[in-house]
């Protein structure tokens, strides 16, 4: 994948759900928007799908120096972070590469932003 940082974790889904929450927070995230894939599915579809959500990471300092820089940036945030339950009962989660993300822009400031915002997601991620 060259869009994003995945790593597979020997936890549970559910511990996962937990750490990665904390992890961000600890990195000045918060989580604004939350999908739970294998509900909607369920109840959208009516099909069985695993464990699967994806959470809408903001760090409210960033992204007011995000848009400060360029207001349509908007339509790039927030980060989301995703994570499923493999057959294995192993998880994966993964974090949009924002640097790659942010080079739509053209902006060096919002493109810099990007760099920092990788390593703080990263560092959440390889926490859990």
């Amino acid at each position: 994948m060259e869009y994003g940082y995945q790593l597979n974790v020997s936890k549970s889904f559910d511990e996962v759900d937990k750490r990665i929450r904390l992890t961000l927070l600890e990195q000045g995230f918060g989580v604004i928007t939350e999908i739970d894939i294998k509900s909607t599915f369920k109840e959208k579809l009516n099909i069985d799908y695993k464990k699967f959500k994806i959470l809408g990471a903001c760090n409210p300092q960033l992204a007011k120096k995000a848009l400060d820089y360029q207001e349509e940036v908007a339509m790039l945030m927030p980060c989301n972070v995703i994570f499923w339950e493999n057959n294995n009962n192993s998880v994966t989660i993964s974090s949009i590469d924002a640097y790659k993300q942010l080079l739509l822009t053209k902006d060096s400031n919002l493109i810099e932003l990007g760099k920092e915002v990788n390593q703080m997601l990263k560092i959440a991620i390889n926490e859990v």
